[in-house]
């Protein structure tokens, strides 16, 4: 498959250089992999890729992107970490998940990951070769607190992370730190049901006091949760993660639930559990420490299936029972009027304090964009069953392919097809929506299935990728020359990793993974991204500035 030869979306950003020299090759580790890597990336460029894919357009003086726009990398800390239970972590949600039969694709677990924990250093060491100035990551909640606020605090997990907060910083690298990246400690699973109960408000709040009081000094852009959105759906309404709870009409639960109510239970929570965390930050450290703090969704970009205005109103209902769900009441202080309509006393309700305490309830919006599907309606027109096609998802039936024809090219993911003008739709959006609110693109990449019959050359040589972020970026570009106001770009990811559900059967990095030997090597992609922010976003040796708006 070649995208060069399929997608219709043509790119106006930089393309590889056709050659390389010693000086702008050579990298810091000097790891013996990393070389062996850059001498196939250098073959591969010459023998696999026309004149067109390789060339750069040296001048960039009329780049889109501020000085101070941040390119990063991001990561998660149950995708990258590993140590299982090393140094007092106690056990989260995703550790017990993925020990059970049948719930990974693989049979694997994040127990090793891509060790991260024990190879921190060698990786931003990767990061710096890049050239990134921002690395997004996450912290483990059940490494700062086995047990919650039920228990001590995990000196040693807080050293862990006060190491790797400095070595990023040493590197003139700016942490951008996720509270939680889908995973809570197991103790408030068990004790009151997680998310199902108001109490874990409290317990946010305590971890987030924690999270503030020992890294704030250095870290400048805190987010609270990363896609509430997608843990809540699948978490509560198909059950395909953790807790796995659901209705049999929308997945095999064995631990019960309600998917018409549980969802929005789970997600008046983690708004409210928001609120209390940025309240506390404004109110006690952000004057102090000058950080800005927000919240990541997940953001799809719904085409209408037609040009009717069922359809186009179907496509906005999709953005209200997905994305705008979360977002209204953190920026507006209500759910979407869409969502009142349809579900009327079945969404909860928020008191007065809670909206106030809701009300601009974040310094930026995180957007984790990989795809776009269409959106047909379901209210006025036969719709057959499918996601979203229900009452409590908005009757818009949601899919990449509808009526023969597809959003974009297919991947390795079910989920993910190839559309970058979705990048620059979904900006627009949002800047509409929110007044301009200011944002950062916190995810984006393809992941790609592995032949264990390739040779080397062939799994570093990832031509779909550097093509997708070439498409994607070019796409951010022109949003940013319309107006919206993004200040930051993170791919995911810096290495292969566990995906989730996926395993290790997937692989988003930039970095193959060895995952007998953990050992890292740079694909033709790395290089691509080295060359795209070192035309960009020249390193100036400094920090990026922070004001206060």
């Amino acid at each position: 498959m070649s995208f060069r030869k399929t997608t219709k979306f043509k790119s106006t950003l930089p393309r590889l250089p056709q050659t390389h020299t010693k000086q702008n090759m050579e990298l810091p580790l000097l790891a013996h992999h990393a070389l062996f890597a850059l001498s196939f990336c250098i073959s591969i460029f010459l023998a696999s890729c026309d004149d067109d894919f390789l060339s750069v357009k040296k001048n960039s003086s009329s780049s889109p992107f501020p000085s101070n726009f941040l390119f990063g990398t991001a990561s998660s800390s149950y995708q990258f970490e590993g140590a299982y239970l090393t140094d007092g972590k106690g056990l989260n949600n995703w550790d017990v998940f993925t020990h059970k039969p049948g719930t990974i694709m693989d049979g694997t677990n994040g127990d090793v990951a891509v060790d991260h924990y024990h190879r921190y250093q060698e990786d931003v060491d990767l990061m710096d070769y890049i050239g990134v100035n921002s690395y997004r990551f996450s912290l483990s909640w059940a490494r700062i607190l086995p047990k919650g606020r039920f228990g001590k605090v995990n000196w040693a997990g807080i050293d862990y992370y006060n190491q790797l907060v400095d070595t990023i910083v040493s590197k003139e690298i700016e942490p951008f730190v996720t509270m939680s990246h889908y995973d809570i400690p197991l103790e408030l699973e068990e004790r009151y049901g997680g998310w199902l109960s108001p109490e874990i408000q409290e317990d946010f709040k305590y971890y987030a006091n924690i999270c503030f009081k020992n890294f704030g000094d250095r870290v400048k852009y805190w987010v609270t949760f990363n896609e509430p959105n997608v843990a809540t759906i699948r978490g509560y309404r198909t059950g395909m993660w953790p807790p796995s709870r659901c209705s049999g009409s929308f997945g095999n639960c064995s631990y019960g639930g309600d998917s018409e109510r549980e969802p929005f239970i789970a997600a008046s929570n983690l708004l409210l559990s928001h609120a209390v965390a940025v309240d506390l930050y404004r109110t006690k450290y952000q004057k102090k420490q000058g950080g800005k703090i927000g919240v990541v969704m997940n953001a799809i970009w719904f085409e209408p299936v037609s040009n009717s205005w069922k359809d186009k109103l179907a496509a906005e209902r999709a953005q209200s029972f997905y994305m705008n769900w979360f977002l209204d009441p953190i920026i507006i202080g209500e759910y979407p009027a869409e969502m009142h309509e349809i579900l009327g006393q079945d969404l909860p309700t928020f008191s007065r304090y809670d909206v106030e305490k809701l009300k601009s309830g974040l310094d930026f919006i995180g957007v984790n964009h990989y795809t776009s599907a269409f959106a047909k309606d379901c209210i006025f027109s036969a719709c057959e069953q499918g996601r979203g096609s229900s009452r409590t998802e908005g009757f818009t039936l949601r899919s990449p392919q509808m009526n023969g024809i597809s959003i974009g090219e297919p991947t390795a993911l079910d989920w993910l097809y190839v559309h970058p003008q979705g990048m620059e739709k979904i900006l627009t959006y949002l800047k509409h929506r929110y007044n301009n609110i200011p944002m950062f693109i916190t995810e984006n990449g393809i992941g790609m299935r592995e032949n264990s019959n390739h040779a080397t050359k062939e799994i570093i040589n990832d031509v779909e990728r550097v093509e997708y972020l070439r498409g994607y970026l070019d796409s951010l570009a022109t949003a940013i020359r319309k107006g919206a106001d993004v200040r930051g770009y993170f791919v995911w990811s810096l290495l292969d990793n566990f995906e989730w559900t996926d395993g290790y059967s997937i692989r988003f990095g930039l970095h193959h993974v060895d995952y007998a030997t953990l050992n890292r090597t740079p694909r033709m992609s790395a290089f691509w991204y080295k060359n795209f922010i070192a035309l960009h976003a020249p390193r100036a040796g400094t920090r990026p500035q922070h004001t206060q708006e």
